[in-house]
């Protein structure tokens, strides 16, 4: 049986009044070895600062090594810094181990889907090549030392206990909350807020009427297969109850659920299947969205963000009780129709997958759970479309882009487990790629702390955030902002920061700040592309398209690049857009002399590289 005790044990939160223990001194603790508390120690690293990366459970990765391997994103060509770096990772393992023609190859979807041991391997390989980076597993954080006038604080220390129950205090210039809870930016004492906003409080149509303490259901992100070679049967979980789970029998009998699992926006089944396959003949499995028996429990999480020790292993065995229980009755259970349970038998769990915990993720998906209330709450409204435009509202102060819906697997359910009614899931947003502002994940009072996971948004806004793509561009933004902060005199301030010096850094990078369809990361001129689309060089080049947003589908929420999008470096510059992108070079002094002339023959492309080099030299 897995502890949660030992894997995310309880934070203690209260107040230090003094620290007797020897400090450790860093430039930078990250709190959270998620993807997005990786890749911000990953960027603080690369401007050669001293970094603690602190995980309080037995793995780092975050979801992404605990079960979700099917990463959310429309287009590939919305990945790019540190996860485009795993892909590029991904895909250059399984060629070396597999051969460039295998079907393992094949299975990484241009390597975006990996086995969790294989995420695992990477993100300790991409950890390894920073000697500036310190990794601790299994510390918990106990509580954090903060000073200074209200508004105007700085948190100096932060206490972890780890797996022997040793305390260490750690004293550091600079703090980043990589947690999927925000329980060191609760620590620390700034300001945060947990459940659902009403619609009239932000403008937004997506929310409800009223709000609620409501949040985002979980649950566990299973890896399974039917290959026989490495599948290992599911067991009763503690304290399984069949009489729980004899409700199924009747939907099962009326047809109502076809099969144990199912695959895209297929509803009549128990559990979801992710498409594609993952590498090896595994398979991500989920919650099924608008399905009638679902592996997410809204309503049983509500405690969990500020929850004790306690409270975090009811609701963490309860979840468990019931994925495991349900998967358990639809294999084992005699009264299950013979053949809806040879199916269901085909599935269990990979030998060589979470082999310390008996081949259960020892994470929970923890969708959603404090956000902070930072210098800017990113909204619905952040992700519309500006006016007679293809692109999302402009924001010249981005530090990241995302191109995923507004994805919710419901607040509220009421009625059976068996059917009943859920609410809040499946927003119902249009959309374009959008740009997230670099005050989303600022604190409005603390100087020394910055929050790129639990990030400050409402709860329709975050819906769109919360993606481990996502999280994990935030997560580069802060540790290139880390890094900018500590350049300065005196004590940092990441609220000052300048939101231009933090864009060249991500753009160095390969990070986007802005979706463009046709310069990926490795092109010569991302940089300078994104430099100019983050101005607004790009906006107005085409209209939103009358129907489908995205190009054509290649398979499951996967699509071709978003219409409208491109550059088109080749194409030549039009009088009147040069004229347009003249009066912009302008507003941001721009020497009109470094200029290719619109004589017909300079292209899109000429245009802007120039524009970026005298930029660059500060003509």
């Amino acid at each position: 049986m897995i502890s949660l005790s030992s894997i995310r044990p309880l934070l203690v939160l209260f107040a230090v009044t003094s620290l007797t223990l020897r400090a450790e001194q860093v430039d930078i603790v990250v709190y959270g070895a998620t993807p997005g508390g990786i890749a911000a120690a990953v960027a603080a690293a690369k401007g050669g600062r001293a970094v603690l990366l602190v995980e309080p459970t037995i793995r780092i990765g975050g979801m992404a090594t605990n079960g979700l391997q099917h990463p959310d994103f429309r287009a590939f060509e919305s990945l790019t810094g540190t996860f485009w770096d795993l892909n590029q990772r991904t895909l250059a393992y399984y060629t070396k181990t597999y051969g460039a023609d295998s079907l393992q190859v094949k299975d990484t979807f241009r390597g975006t889907h990996a086995e969790p041991k294989v995420s695992l391997v990477l993100f300790q390989q991409m950890l390894a090549e920073h000697p500036g980076i310190s990794v601790k597993t299994q510390w918990l954080l106990v509580d954090a030392y903060t000073r200074g006038p209200a508004g105007d604080r700085t948190v100096r220390a932060a206490r972890f206990r780890d797996a022997t129950g040793k305390n260490h205090v750690v004293e550091a210039r600079l703090f980043i909350d990589g947690s999927y809870e925000g329980d060191l930016l609760a620590a620390a004492q700034v300001s945060y807020r947990i459940g659902v906003e009403s619609r009239d409080e932000y403008g937004e149509s997506a929310a409800p009427t009223d709000g609620s303490g409501e949040l985002q259901a979980y649950n566990f992100r299973f890896v399974m297969t039917q290959d026989a070679a490495i599948r290992v049967p599911v067991a009763a979980p503690k304290g399984y109850r069949r009489e729980e789970f004899l409700p199924l029998l009747e939907l099962i009998s009326s047809g109502k659920i076809k099969r144990a699992f199912g695959g895209y926006r297929e509803t009549d089944n128990l559990v979801k299947a992710q498409i594609p396959v993952l590498p090896n003949k595994k398979h991500d499995i989920n919650d099924v969205s608008n399905g009638l028996v679902r592996l997410s429990l809204p309503g049983e999480q509500l405690m969990w963000p500020e929850g004790d020790a306690p409270t975090r292993q009811r609701i963490f065995d309860e979840h468990l009780r019931w994925n495991v229980g349900l998967i358990y009755f639809a294999q084992n259970d005699p009264s299950v129709p013979e053949k809806f349970r040879q199916e269901a038998q085909t599935w269990g769990w990979c030998r060589d997958e979470f082999v310390e915990t008996g081949g259960i993720p020892p994470q929970i998906y923890v969708r959603e759970a404090r956000r902070m209330v930072g210098q800017r709450i990113f909204t619905q409204q952040d992700t519309r479309h500006a006016e007679n435009d293809a692109r999302a509202v402009l924001h010249r102060d981005a530090i990241a882009m995302g191109d995923y819906g507004h994805s919710s697997h419901g607040v509220r359910h009421e009625g059976s487990r068996f059917g009943g009614k859920r609410f809040g899931e499946g927003l119902a947003v249009s959309y374009a790629p959008y740009q997230i502002p670099y005050g989303t994940i600022v604190p409005k009072d603390v100087r020394n702390l910055l929050a790129p996971v639990a990030v400050s948004a409402s709860h329709v806004g975050f819906c769109a955030l919360r993606l481990e793509p996502i999280w994990t561009a935030l997560g580069q933004a802060a540790g290139h902002a880390a890094h900018l902060a500590l350049e300065q005199r005196g004590t940092p301030d990441v609220r000052t920061v300048s939101a231009v010096k933090l864009q060249r850094r991500l753009h160095a990078d390969r990070s986007a700040t802005i979706y463009v369809a046709d310069v990926p990361p490795d092109h010569a001129d991302f940089a300078a592309v994104q430099w100019w689309a983050s101005l607004g060089g790009l906006h107005g080049l085409a209209p939103r398209p009358a129907g489908r947003l995205l190009g054509q589908q290649i398979q499951g929420q996967h699509s071709e690049g978003w219409l409208n999008h491109s550059a088109e470096l080749s194409r030549p510059l039009e009088p009147a857009l040069a004229a347009r992108w003249l009066a912009l070079a302008k507003e941001n002094r721009l020497s009109a002399k470094e200029l290719p002339a619109v004589d017909g023959r300079a292209s899109r492309g000429d245009w802007i590289r120039a524009a970026f080099k005298a930029e660059s030299s500060g003509n």
